[in-house]
């Protein structure tokens, strides 16, 4: 009886995240960020100021979904990611994995998908911020390039797409190629939820028995020059890179927590 009151709880409060998240995304297009448009006039700083905002929102939304019981975590190593211009590469189990990592980050970018740029929800925050859409094509490498240039942390998903729960999904070289071209040390974080929820096609409300637990481990640096060093060009680097992180997430190291 109390589990299943529990899971009933779980549910609401799930739905009820979500309506939130909906309404604070209408809520910073309509007001907020159109107010930075007016007090901020120089381009670059008021995108700083949009992520400023999504940042402490994000922070918000996440002491929300814990403190209504919808799940916990814990975040390791996070000193690591209160530097500036970082190159953070990390799996993608969940829905929510980049909304709890812009919260962690200060002064985050992203890549998102055009579709959120469209999205009445979700299209004034991508836009106010100046975050790198993955309709550009050859131009998204520059444009990611030139937000480190900047000093933005900038977060990628090298999977492209969040995990299937067979835990593997084959890693698109763009990142590496990021971090190959930029010669950029790579920040990784190995992200583990127990029980899975919120996966690739999953519906919200398909909560899980148990309340879930998400655990960040932020690793040590992962340097780019050796693999630069020992390849004869730049597209052998990042295909080195690309398949050392395939197996810095793979499940079966991401379950050992080896660092």
């Amino acid at each position: 009886m109390v589990e299943h009151l529990d899971r009933a709880w779980r549910t609401a409060a799930t739905g009820f995240c979500f309506a939130v998240f909906g309404v604070g995304g209408l809520v910073l297009r309509g007001v907020v960020f159109p107010l930075l448009n007016v007090v901020v006039a120089e381009r670059e700083r008021r995108a700083r100021w949009a992520r400023a905002c999504i940042h402490h929102a994000f922070r918000l939304f996440v002491a929300l979904m814990r403190r209504l019981g919808v799940l916990t975590y814990e975040l390791r190593g996070a000193e690591r990611l209160q530097r500036d211009g970082l190159l953070i590469l990390a799996n993608h189990p969940t829905l929510i994995d980049v909304v709890f990592l812009m919260s962690f980050v200060r002064g985050a970018d992203c890549i998102v998908k055009a579709a959120l740029a469209h999205n009445p929800f979700t299209r004034g925050p991508v836009r106010a911020a100046g975050f790198v859409c993955n309709d550009s094509g050859a131009g998204m490498v520059e444009d990611c390039l030139q937000s480190l240039r900047t000093g933005n942390n900038l977060i990628i998903f090298p999977e492209g797409t969040r995990t299937p729960r067979t835990g593997h999904q084959p890693l698109q070289r763009g990142a590496a190629n990021i971090a190959v071209r930029g010669q950029r040390n790579v920040t990784p974080v190995r992200i583990r939820v127990q029980p899975l929820t919120l996966g690739k096609g999953e519906k919200w409300y398909r909560v899980p028995a148990q309340r879930c637990h998400i655990e960040f481990e932020v690793g040590e640096d992962i340097a780019v020059a050796p693999f630069l060093a020992d390849s004869a060009s730049e597209a052998i680097a990042a295909r080195r890179l690309t398949d050392h992180l395939t197996a810095y997430f793979s499940p079966e190291t991401r379950c050992a927590g080896h660092s």
